[in-house]
């Protein structure tokens, strides 16, 4: 499966937690169980999957860096609420000149005030937001089509 396009999706902080944590808002699905749709889904697609979450940010840089080294096709990253304060997250999507895809769960624009600036989305190729679980299989599809 090495000729098959590689693509990352990174989660971000918190994101271990889906299922438990705020369901109202973020779904019942845990990561686990999105990870196995999203790999199945990618594999439809053509496309070699890695899926991972970390909670700390410079981490996260190091994936994206990797992602880079390794020839990735795309990097899809939900990056939880790192999406609305790291400029350090921002300039490794400029670095890496990989298109990536912003994800959210939710709709930030339908959440707190804070929650409305993105400093990922200013240097993503698209977003896609608000459709739950299913955005990750969004974001594939989306990749898919680049």
């Amino acid at each position: 499966m090495a000729d098959r396009p590689l693509v990352m999706i990174l989660n971000g902080p918190n994101l271990n937690l889906l299922g438990t944590r705020e369901p109202a808002i973020y779904g019942h699905d845990t990561l686990n169980a999105i990870a196995a749709r999203s790999a199945t889904h990618a594999d439809t697609l053509g496309l070699t999957l890695e899926f991972r979450q970390s909670n700390h940010e410079g981490v996260l840089v190091d994936w994206m860096h990797e992602a880079r080294a390794r020839g990735a096709k795309a990097l899809i990253l939900n990056a939880g609420a790192y999406t609305h304060t790291s400029v350090a997250l921002h300039d490794a999507i400029k670095a890496i000149e990989l298109p990536v895809i912003e994800l959210h769960l939710s709709n930030p624009h339908t959440r707190e005030p804070f929650r409305h600036e993105s400093y990922i989305g200013r240097a993503a190729k698209g977003v896609i937001a608000g459709f739950g679980a299913a955005g990750y299989l969004l974001a594939l599809d989306a990749v898919a089509r680049l």
